[in-house]
């Protein structure tokens, strides 16, 4: 073994030192700057962060790069992979979130909360559960070792059904009927977290591949991006609880009451869809991309919807924005009970 790969060994082992190092020091760096952190945070494009973006196409780049086209037709001849992420994400994962968070914010959190902000709360869970991971389930699947071209197949249908079954769920959980899906939002993001980093893999692959050969490219290239992967994942959570500190910091046991439900929803659907997926005899590269799918969210589009439902500073916008703060660090242990539980 290198040394290299030594200590890349030695940093993945301690990943969760490094991940609440990194939580800490964005909340101080948001206090420190204080408004001037706002120049980053507004640099959008519909309402898709500009460097986040940046930094979460470095985390995409990896799993698009190693994807061989040639083999996403075989996809196909394994659908149950397929099926069971519709099943999870469309007909379970939307209405166990409205249930844990009308428990927990109407029911066991009533003494902490209005009536009226325990009613936003829940608003705002909902529209999490109603929108699938479209980016970072890449980084899920490129860290847990998931078939790069079954993973790309399975986001992009989820993505398909997002634009016809969002609206619809979202309505029927909120029994509100003037939703409506910002589809600049939905468009930037796709564009963003899933084309342009795929046609960049697409073409990296076949040059790479034609000017150094497979072998260069898999054990020197790839081994080289890793690296790269989770310093872009770490910068990201700096950046994120850097632009939400202000909020953590004014309302953390609110922010803590928020965090409950969703995390336990996140594990319940992982370990809901892994169990299914053992059942249904999926290999462990098609299972642990799909579970990933299923417990993390869509929060890009969460968040603009929660903003033009309810308003910037209400509770569901709070609620979508708790969601972004700990879906990577849930996820990372995910990941890591996703490699442990290889098989």
């Amino acid at each position: 073994m290198s040394s290299e790969s030594a200590k890349m060994g030695l940093f993945e082992r301690y990943l969760s030192f490094w991940v609440a190092l990194c939580i800490i020091g964005g909340i101080a760096l948001g206090k420190i700057l204080g408004q001037s952190i706002t120049v980053l945070s507004d640099m959008n494009i519909a309402t898709v962060n500009i460097p986040v973006a940046i930094l979460v196409w470095l985390m995409i780049f990896p799993m698009m790069v190693q994807i061989d086209f040639s083999s996403i037709k075989e996809v196909g001849k394994n659908p149950k992979g397929l099926i069971l992420t519709l099943v999870i994400n469309w007909l379970i994962k939307p209405f166990t979130m409205a249930f844990f968070a009308w428990i927990f914010f109407d029911k066991l959190f009533s003494a902490y909360l209005s009536p009226e902000l325990a009613k936003e709360y829940i608003a705002g869970a909902i529209l999490l559960g109603a929108a699938p991971c479209t980016a970072m389930v890449f980084v899920w699947s490129y860290l847990t070792k998931g078939d790069p071209e079954y993973t790309l197949v399975q986001v992009a249908i989820n993505d398909l059904v997002l634009l016809v079954a969002f609206i619809p769920i979202v309505k029927f959980l909120l029994g509100v009927s003037n939703v409506e899906i910002p589809f600049d939002t939905l468009i930037s993001s796709v564009v963003i977290f899933v084309v342009i980093p795929l046609v960049a893999g697409f073409i990296a692959n076949k040059t790479l591949i034609k000017s150094f050969g497979k072998k260069w490219f898999t054990e020197v290239f790839m081994a080289k991006l890793k690296p790269v992967s989770i310093m872009a994942l770490l910068t990201t959570l700096i950046l994120l609880f850097a632009f939400q500190g202000e909020k953590i910091l004014a309302n953390p046991f609110h922010i803590l009451l928020i965090a409950i439900p969703l995390t336990i929803q996140t594990y319940v659907i992982f370990f809901v869809t892994w169990g299914l997926g053992k059942k249904m005899t999926l290999p462990h590269c098609v299972l642990s991309p799909g579970a990933m799918i299923g417990a993390s969210n869509f929060f890009e589009l969460a968040v603009a919807v929660a903003i033009t439902l309810f308003g910037l500073n209400s509770g569901a916008a709070l609620v979508t924005v708790v969601g972004v703060l700990i879906e990577v660090p849930v996820m990372l242990s995910l990941v890591k009970i996703s490699n442990n539980w290889r098989y």
